[in-house]
């Protein structure tokens, strides 16, 4: 369970950062979590391996339905990937895996949105020493984006659903 002071969005975020800290510090990596502000105070959800895109559809199918259930106003979506991005004055290519790209980077990121506050997302790179190790998080980078294109981007619903929805979405999980 999450301390009860997060109260809006960026509380949430800084929350984030500092579990993805921890966890890479201690375990080497982060595995993919749901943060959330809902009808019960904070949440945190930890899923299983993203290793297929069928484990992230159902990723993000799960973590939409457990922000229904919770009536969540605000949440953020934590995990490790490969980042690729469009050259200045190109075309993003999208017919390359970032996993697979030449000039891919690995970094955590923080995807987060709430009902009052428009989407924010943080880059933190990811430093590792000569041996591997996770030696801490680079400058967050915030890339000129037109455009996010991600599976896990809409994750919250639009408007707070009502009881009977909630519990059609507890029954689902």
């Amino acid at each position: 369970r999450l301390p009860d002071k997060l109260k809006n969005l960026d509380d949430l975020l800084a929350q984030a950062e500092h579990y993805a800290n921890h966890s890479m510090r201690n375990i080497g990596r982060l595995p993919a979590m749901l943060f959330l502000i809902g009808s019960d105070g904070p949440l945190m959800f930890m899923f299983d391996s993203l290793a297929d895109e069928k484990a992230k559809d159902d990723f993000a199918a799960t973590a939409r339905l457990v922000c229904i259930a919770h009536a969540a106003t605000a949440c953020v979506m934590a995990l490790e990937s490969w980042v690729k991005f469009a050259k200045p004055g190109e075309k993003f290519d999208e017919t390359e895996p970032p996993s697979e790209a030449f000039d891919r980077r690995k970094f955590v990121i923080l995807m987060g949105r709430s009902h009052s506050e428009a989407q924010k997302q943080r880059f933190l790179p990811i430093l590792r020493n000569d041996n591997g190790n996770f030696f801490g998080f680079g400058e967050p980078e915030v890339p000129d984006m037109d455009e996010m294109k991600d599976l896990f981007a809409q994750l919250l619903p639009t408007y707070v659903p009502d009881g009977g929805i909630r519990q059609v979405a507890k029954a689902m999980l």
